[in-house]
């Protein structure tokens, strides 16, 4: 539907009905939208939890002799986990924008207790 029958917002009628995949808009909210704020607010807060995972990291780690601070993912678990239960998704996050590394894909509790976390 280009027009909503339900609403009297007049400004849907004048956007088009799809957008394709090369078009800079696709896949992204109307610009000024509530959609799009709420989307900057979120990418913010979880910039946020980044930086205070990479603090706790520095704060609970021990410099290794390359120089980089490294703690294991079950010490990081026990102290992160009182502050958010996210640990998982923001060490994800952090390995993503080349903050930390770690070996393979996924961290499991207790399992994956011993791999080292390194901050870069």
């Amino acid at each position: 539907q280009r027009k909503n029958p339900f609403s009297s917002d007049d400004r849907l009628a004048s956007k088009p009905a799809h957008t394709h995949r090369g078009d800079p808009t696709y896949g992204r909210p109307p610009e000024g939208s509530r959609t799009e704020q709420r989307g900057k607010d979120a990418h913010s807060h979880v910039g946020r939890e980044v930086e205070e995972l990479c603090l706790i990291i520095r704060r609970t780690g021990k410099v290794g002799e390359d120089g980089h601070v490294s703690v294991t993912f079950g010490q990081l678990f026990e102290t992160y986990v009182t502050i958010s239960n996210k640990v998982v998704g923001i060490l994800l996050r952090a390995r993503k924008h080349g903050l930390v590394h770690f070996e393979g894909e996924m961290l499991w509790q207790g399992k994956d207790d011993d791999v080292v976390i390194t901050l870069l």
